[in-house]
């Protein structure tokens, strides 16, 4: 088995899921079986109850694990279906070894962190390998935080197991502050300190900077880490994620990593990003405009994407492969007013919980369903057009869901029956319903010329449902149920007649979409923006 870890120094959220998933990439194309393990710090049991402004979003794995967003971008980059076997939090390894601890599984032993914390980790790491080659571990959040150190801890006892088979890569911030107009590498090397000081010493060292570092900068780098300046790589600002690969092939960096590992490389077929990158920089005629209604973006004075990445990853990918130019236009729901559609083409309506910003998302619905833009509502976007259909058109005035309004007298979102216990007996982490489930399409409708099958299987994330007892009226009105799941009790697709498109899903499509195979329901979306909009 090889083991490649990845750090990083510095500041937070300096690119290692990209890195590692460009990695992963470029390993797999050597006819290597590669997977990964994230190991993060919180002492969270999984990612599902943090905040998404926080932490950013959460992704739902096949088997109904919530795990960090860098879990996304693995998926993306390298085309594999994650588990709950690809991430490790502080948490369960707390939780295990005293549920050991109480379970007299220590023998009597006084519980210390070493080496029993350390253990587990280190037995989850080795539970992690599987029949895959190479095992990508990201040790979440910045050398120098004591809440890692232990997986540092863990990551040195591992390595006197396995020697050459197990390489350290540290992503290393080299800024360039404009009042001096010069690449900086004091921080990496100081971040590289650290690491030693934990016992842990790299062989590759990626600069995270704006532009690629210069041969000056690597002799100066290389010279205070020990690490050579022939494993010293760039990893510069670039437009897009999905040229990172491409800038890690250009630099044979693939090669120098099966070099350390001793594993002979293969030819390599890099046509697909290629042509991936070709699509990307391919001047587009045209442009859009699409306005993403949502609630979890604005921090202070700042946007934060990361809480949406995967709606907007799968908005990135379809364009590309449509060859249409394209702005996202945040739309915060709590301030929201019609002008702000205006120069809107298609909305979405994202995800999310709770009764904050709700009105806003309704009234942008209602914007789109009279004034035929397409529209795609995901989740909470597809419970919403259901509440805004019923209001405005089936003329429910108190027409609501019961996690917004428990009394009200029209619950046309309700919640689900497995779910109300949970509720009442606070069992809020981890028990909604997640992970994929199989869905039932009717044919002669929207969905099933776009999924082009039957039966379909999407990730979901959610407590409430669709009320049946609403589903004549919505039909006598013009809505389609057109998927549903195999037992036909459960909405998980409506789409509006005699609209260019409307439809609202009860899943998570964009969980399942990638830069190379963008999701159906995404293409649409865009194929039809274009079409309806020919002066574009």
């Amino acid at each position: 088995m090889k083991v490649i870890f990845i750090s990083g120094g510095v500041i937070s959220g300096i690119g290692k899921g990209i890195s590692a998933g460009s990695i992963g990439l470029l390993l797999k194309k050597h006819s290597l079986k590669v997977s990964f393990l994230k190991c993060d710090p919180y002492i969270n049991l999984d990612a599902g109850t943090m905040n998404p402004i926080v932490h950013g979003e959460v992704f739902v794995t096949d088997d109904g694990y919530e795990i960090d967003m860098d879990g996304g971008h693995y998926e993306r980059f390298i085309g594999i279906t994650l588990s709950k076997d690809n991430s490790i939090t502080t948490g369960q390894v707390y939780s295990q070894v005293i549920k050991n601890e109480r379970n007299l599984k220590y023998d009597g032993e006084c519980v210390e962190v070493i080496p029993h914390i350390r253990d587990e980790i280190v037995r989850r790491i080795e539970d992690s390998y599987g029949n895959n080659d190479i095992l990508i571990i990201e040790i979440g959040g910045t050398v120098g935080e004591y809440q890692n150190d232990i997986y540092y801890e863990a990551e040195r006892f591992l390595k006197q197991k396995l020697l050459d088979d197990l390489i350290h890569i540290h992503v290393g911030y080299l800024p360039i502050p404009k009042s001096l107009g010069e690449m900086k590498t004091k921080p990496t090397q100081q971040s590289v300190m650290l690491l030693n000081q934990r016992g842990i010493f790299p062989d590759i060292i990626i600069g995270r900077s704006e532009f690629s570092i210069d041969l000056v900068r690597k002799k100066k780098i290389s010279i205070a880490t020990n690490v050579s300046d022939n494993n010293i790589f760039s990893n510069p600002d670039v437009d897009t994620i999905y040229k990172v690969p491409k800038l890690f092939y250009d630099q044979k960096f693939d090669k120098r990593i099966l070099d350390l590992l001793k594993i002979k490389p293969s030819d390599i077929d890099f046509s697909d990003w290629e042509e991936l990158i070709k699509n990307i920089d391919t001047k587009p005629k045209k442009n859009i405009v699409i306005g993403m209604v949502s609630k979890y973006h604005n921090s202070g004075k700042f946007s934060l994407e990361d809480s949406y990445v995967s709606v907007v990853e799968a908005i990135k990918s379809a364009c590309w492969n449509k060859h249409i130019g394209f702005k996202i236009k945040w739309i915060d729901s709590e301030s929201f007013t019609e002008n702000d559609l205006s120069e809107c083409n298609g909305i979405i309506v994202p995800g999310g919980f709770g009764k904050r910003g709700i009105e806003g998302k309704i009234k942008a619905i209602k914007y789109a369903r009279e004034n035929k833009v397409p529209y795609l509502g995901l989740c909470l976007g597809m419970q919403l057009a259901a509440i805004e259909f019923a209001q405005d058109v089936c003329k429910i005035k108190d027409a609501n869901s019961e996690e917004i309004d428990e009394l009200s007298k029209n619950k046309i979102i309700h919640i689900m029956p497995d779910q109300e216990k949970k509720l009442l007996d606070k069992n809020y982490g981890g028990s909604m319903r997640l992970g994929a489930w199989d869905c039932v399409i009717d044919k002669n409708t929207l969905a099933y010329r776009l999924y082009r099958k039957n039966k379909i299987s999407e990730r979901h994330r959610h407590r409430y449902e669709f009320n049946n007892e609403y589903r004549k009226l919505f039909e006598s009105h013009g809505m389609i149920f057109s998927g549903k799941s195999t037992d036909g009790n459960l909405v998980e697709i409506m789409e509006l007649k005699d609209h260019p498109f409307f439809i609202g899903v009860q899943f998570h499509p964009e969980f399942k979409s990638s830069p190379i195979l963008p999701h159906p329901l995404f293409l649409e979306f865009i194929s039809v923006i274009i079409s309806s909009n020919g002066s574009i």
